[in-house]
């Protein structure tokens, strides 16, 4: 599986000058537009899902067709989570395969959202996740995405920058330096002084929302001074909706599947154009190489509970999903018996980790302590529990760089 470690990978472009592009999709038109693009470019990037556009699809449906269109690439792809509503929208998106989140709290006052993204840092950084901040606002103009983006643009101020990913440990900042989320009204004007000044003094990744209507020179300019993600939707919405224009003028007794032929392509050459400018192009095998591939890790406990009734234990289970699977950072929990009596232990949990990080922050949790203390363990009376990477089925995967005997724990639970 190529997916890759988001922070791994934009620490690569910032320290290599250029840009991966933070690609919003609401259809699937456009996630295997997208990814088609990479891999014919060899090109890293993010494949983004904004929660203001959760109303045009099921989030966790797509995020399914997500997960499988980057574990079936051979380009490294991360997933993420992009102006999250809350700390909740991050721990579900996390449980769905978000390896990025972004929570957005630039309409509060610089108190508030320090608060509110440093409590989503900590819950984030625990699952191994990587977290965009932004300070400054980026207010909508025109277009599709404009009206979920009302009032007036407020500028990243350099000084607050510094305090910012001080106090909230931010793995990359989002900026505000005269784009605009939407459509641009005339020639758009940044501020590329006050982008300088930004980067000198934080040196971590920073991220431009709203790239549509720039100038490729622009594009240049954001990149030479620490961008090193671009956020870019409205261009491949508009571009979308044109090829639609087109094909209904072309036959104007077409259906839906003739209303959307081409989209796929018409998207993906937008995307291929902004991945040679932006200079992620032919960069994949160097973003493999140097990047940590993101592999999940499952957790099993077989166990046996010799003075309980299958009822009981059942009960146990049942308590034990509900509580397991809120816990940030765990996937999915699968709880169930042998198929077989005759088996060594008669029941299995399979619990599946985001990150290895999970497996200590998932131990430590009060709720999952108490769980533990109070209502499993004193049933289970002979158990083994084991933490593994599962070894990948999917094309051009490997794995050889990994010693599976020490990153694999066998204890007792």
């Amino acid at each position: 599986m190529p997916m890759v470690d988001m922070k791994d990978m934009l620490t690569h472009a910032y320290r290599n000058a250029y840009a991966v592009g933070g690609f919003d999709l609401v259809s699937l038109d456009f996630l295997e537009a997208i990814v088609a693009a990479a891999e014919q470019t060899r090109s890293p990037v993010i494949l983004s899902l904004a929660e203001s556009h959760f109303e045009y699809y099921d989030f966790e449906l797509v995020m399914a067709a997500v997960e499988t269109a980057a574990q079936r690439a051979s380009v490294p792809i991360a997933i993420h989570l992009d102006h999250g509503a809350s700390h909740a929208s991050a721990v579900r998106a996390i449980r769905y395969g978000c390896n990025g989140v972004m929570v957005d709290a630039s309409h509060e006052i610089f108190t508030g959202n320090v608060a509110l993204t440093r409590n989503v840092v900590e819950m984030a950084h625990a699952c191994g996740i990587a977290v965009e901040g932004e300070l400054g606002y980026v207010a909508g103009v025109e277009g599709e995405d404009a009206q979920k983006h009302p009032g007036e643009t407020i500028y990243t101020s350099i000084e607050e920058a510094e305090l910012y990913v001080q106090r909230t440990g931010v793995d990359f900042l989002a900026v505000s330096i005269g784009t605009v989320h939407g459509r641009m009204r005339g020639k758009p004007r940044l501020d590329f002084e006050r982008l300088k000044r930004i980067n000198e003094t934080l040196h971590v990744p920073l991220v431009i929302h709203g790239g549509t209507g720039l100038s490729d020179d622009q594009f240049r300019r954001l990149i030479g001074n620490g961008v090193s993600k671009i956020n870019y939707y409205t261009a491949l919405a508009d571009t979308a909706a044109a090829r639609i224009r087109s094909d209904a003028r072309n036959d104007r007794t077409c259906g839906y599947t003739g209303l959307t032929k081409g989209i796929r392509d018409a998207i993906r050459s937008e995307v291929e154009r902004c991945m040679v400018l932006w200079g992620s192009a032919g960069r994949a095998a160097e973003v493999l190489a140097q990047c940590g591939l993101w592999q999940p890790i499952h957790h099993v406990i077989v166990y046996n509970a010799a003075e309980s009734s299958a009822s009981e234990v059942a009960a146990i289970m049942a308590r034990g999903h509900g509580v397991l699977s809120e816990i940030p950072g765990v996937r999915r929990v699968v709880t169930g018996w042998s198929a077989q009596e005759t088996s060594r232990f008669r029941y299995c949990w399979l619990i599946e980790f985001a990150h290895r990080k999970v497996i200590d922050s998932y131990r430590d949790h009060p709720d999952h302590v108490a769980f533990a203390n109070d209502v499993f363990r004193p049933v289970a009376n002979e158990r083994i529990s084991l933490d593994f990477i599962a070894m990948g089925t999917t094309r051009q995967q490997t794995y050889d760089k990994f010693d599976f005997e020490a990153q694999a724990s066998r204890r007792m639970a």
